[in-house]
């Protein structure tokens, strides 16, 4: 192990990190790499309570856990903060990576239902909120609090999976700066924004359309769920002075 390494083993030993989704691609390998830096994980899942377990007992490091969350439901998100301070004492570093999309051309107006769209906003948008106003207090009670918002490309390019999910995460976007200037100085606000993915989060994309979106992307290949995961990392760990801005992590494919 390099000194580098041995260094960010400690980063962030006695931080408490909870990641909404964190049974998710993203959400996974996010709790990966901050408990290797040394924080104690929450792995907040919706349903995949076999997985997110499994992940809890292979993260290094001890003390971690898997707690249900609704980010759909207010009393499900007030529950799952309970939950956590009750096991853990603080909440020092919160990660939103939920969230859900469905494929529909821009072009197919009617095919973008009002249930779809409310569906989308709910949980791309409004859960994130609620889940950063439950937590609040507790972020701004650790002096040097921590929230990570995932949100994507498409927020502004408007080439995304559905013209709903577009707005969504540009209101992402928006809500990320204003909780920075809302919340600071005791809570930093980032959003880190993906090109397309590899991973099954969009139905429907095979590997033929992940071969052929690779192809058109300045670095020639999809962002993994690593560089998501290291961008966000770094946003606890070395971005330290940075707040209400957005990292892009997507190899060029915005260009």
């Amino acid at each position: 192990m390099t000194e580098q390494m041995m260094n960010m083993s400690h980063a962030l030993t006695g931080k408490v990190a909870v990641v909404v989704g964190g049974s998710g691609g993203i959400g996974r390998e996010t709790c990966r790499l901050l408990a290797q830096a040394g924080a104690r994980v929450v792995v907040g899942y919706r349903s995949a309570k076999e997985k997110a377990e499994a992940l809890v007992e292979a993260l290094p490091g001890e003390g971690h856990a898997a707690l249900p969350v609704s980010i759909e439901e207010t009393p499900s998100i007030e529950a799952f903060r309970d939950a956590v301070l009750s096991g853990f004492g603080q909440a020092d570093i919160l990660v939103n990576t939920a969230g859900v999309t469905k494929p529909v051309p821009h072009a197919d107006l009617d095919a973008l239902t009002d249930e779809l769209i409310d569906q989308i906003f709910i949980n791309n948008w409004r859960g994130v909120f609620a889940t950063v106003r439950a937590f609040a207090p507790a972020l701004k009670a650790s002096g040097n609090g921590l929230i990570v918002n995932v949100s994507s490309i498409a927020a502004f390019t408007s080439i995304g999976s559905n013209i709903a999910y577009c707005g969504a995460k540009a209101g992402l976007d928006i809500m990320s700066n204003s909780l920075a200037r809302a919340l600071a100085p005791q809570i930093r606000v980032m959003a880190v924004s993906p090109g397309m993915v590899d991973t099954d989060f969009v139905p429907g994309r095979g590997q033929e359309f992940k071969d052929k979106a690779a192809a058109t992307t300045p670095l020639k290949r999809l962002t993994s769920t690593t560089d998501v995961a290291e961008a966000i990392l770094a946003c606890a760990t070395h971005l330290k002075f940075s707040t209400g801005t957005r990292i892009v992590v997507d190899g060029g494919r915005h260009l």
